[in-house]
Order: C-alpha cells, then structure tokens, then sequence
C-alpha cells in the first residue's frame, strides 16, 4: 500500500511538473533543438508584441495590422509558419522571451547595448527616435527640456522613452510616472495625468493631432537620441539568421519598400537601409 502511494505521488509530481511547460513554443532552457526547427514543428511563430500605431495596431473591424504586424506575416509566410502574435508586458519583455513564452520580441524594439547581453538582434529595418508630446494648453508652458524639469512625465515602464528620460539632464528631474504602454502614456497624457509623454516618433507622428488625441502635438525643438528598430530572439537563437535571410527576400522583390510606404515609413525605412550599406 505504501509502495502504491509513493508511486502515486511520483506520478502527480510529474504531471504538475509538466503542467509548468510555458505556454510558447520553446520549453525554458530547452537546448536540444534550434529555435527554427521548433517553429518548423509547431508550424508557428510566437511574436511578442504590445499595440500601438503604426507597428501594431487593430482597424475598424478588429484585424490586427501595421507594419511590423505585416512584416512579420511575410516573413513567418516564407519560413512557413504562421505569425502568432501576443500582447505582453513590455516591462518584462526579456523574461517573456527568455522563459520561452514567446520565440521573439517584433514590435518597434529599440536595440540597445543593455539590451544586447540578454537578446540577439536582427539587422535595423526602421530608424526611430524618441518624442516629447505635451497638450497643446501648454504649448506656451513647456516648450524646452528645460521648462519640463518640474513636470510630472510619463512613458511606457522599460521603453526606450523612460531610458530617454532618465538620460537627459532636464527630464531626469522631473516626476516620473511609469506607464502599461506607450498608448497607455498618451491616454493619461489626453486625461491631465501627466504634463508630458516620451514615446516613439513613429507612433506620435501617427496619432498626435487626431481622433482621441486631437489636443496633443509633439514638441519639435527637444532632440533626444536616435535609435534603431530590430526584431530581438534569444541569445544564440538560430531564428535570427533564418529572418535576416527572409527580410532581405522582401528588401529585394519590394514587399517591405510597398509596407513602408503603405505605413507612412518610407523615410525611416530608407535611413536604415542607407546605415546597413
């Protein structure tokens, strides 16, 4: 009877020990195969992503598009999967992708030194930057670095905008509030939550001056440092060579020039290819 119930234990340890397995593609610490031949076998691509416009973003009928959105179909479709994509926390962007809950991060991923001892990064396909935003009421207000040092500001927690804000002399002493995501920064901006938001001139350039965020504009005299967009796989990840080849399949037939266009890119997408030359 005792033997019985050791034996039972064993097999209930077991079973809840398999039930940790995280939800992705790739096991934790699973070695034993490349990351292609993973996505090759379960026919898809985990793609780890927040929403926002023009990278990520859902239309009028509730389909998921953008650019990075149909860059990443174009590429899945010529390794053969299927892009699956899923909403994260961009905070823990790096645990996500480590614990292999999803296969990479491709969703305006600024590369970074810091970022490049935990993820290994595809060659830059966007040239991007970041953007101080404020309320048009306040245009007299804050019109310098220098005039915002005793605002409250807010950006997405673990984005290149709260990177942006602790780098610089004046922001770095303002109050910092963190937010769920750059959208989420523009929607307490929109509310009087905050006096400023620091986000991505890709997705301000879209959205600032319309709809729910008709009385922001961006503050084009605050120059902050210029950055790179790139899709990050895990450190050793033969996927990253594997979409490299892809991307420049669509570089060459003109897919990605068609999207930056279509996307209102055309200009950061060129300043990247001219960097890559």
């Amino acid at each position: 009877m005792k033997k019985f119930i050791m034996i039972m234990s064993l097999v209930m340890a077991l079973a809840l020990f398999a039930g940790c397995t995280p939800a992705g593609n790739t096991p934790a610490g699973d070695t034993a195969k490349g990351d292609y031949e993973v996505i090759k076998n379960a026919g898809q691509m985990i793609i780890g992503i927040t929403e926002y416009e023009p990278m990520n973003y859902y239309d009028a009928d509730g389909k998921l598009i953008g650019f990075d959105t149909e860059y990443a179909e174009a590429v899945c479709e010529i390794l053969g999967v299927k892009a699956e994509f899923r909403v994260i926390n961009w905070k823990t962007k790096e645990t996500e992708l480590a614990a292999g809950n999803i296969d990479c991060i491709w969703n305006g991923l600024t590369v970074t030194e810091e970022r490049k001892e935990d993820m290994d990064f595809t060659t830059p396909y966007l040239t991007n930057k970041q953007c101080v935003v404020i309320s048009k009421a306040n245009a007299d207000k804050f019109t310098t670095a220098e005039s915002l040092a005793g605002a409250i500001l807010t950006a997405e927690s673990g984005s290149a905008g709260e990177t942006a804000i602790l780098a610089d002399a004046n922001l770095s002493k303002a109050t910092f509030t963190g937010a769920e995501s750059q959208k989420s920064a523009l929607v307490a901006l929109a509310a009087g939550n905050a006096d400023a938001a620091v986000v991505d001139i890709t997705l301000a350039a879209a959205s600032v001056g319309e709809g729910s965020y008709a009385d922001l504009m961006m503050l084009e005299d605050i120059e902050l440092v210029d950055e790179q967009y790139a899709i990050g796989f895990r450190v050793g990840s033969d996927l990253t060579a594997k979409v490299n080849e892809a991307t420049y399949t669509l570089i060459d037939n003109g897919t990605l020039a068609s999207l930056a266009e279509k996307y209102e890119l055309t200009e950061r997408y060129e300043e990247a290819l001219n960097i890559g030359k």
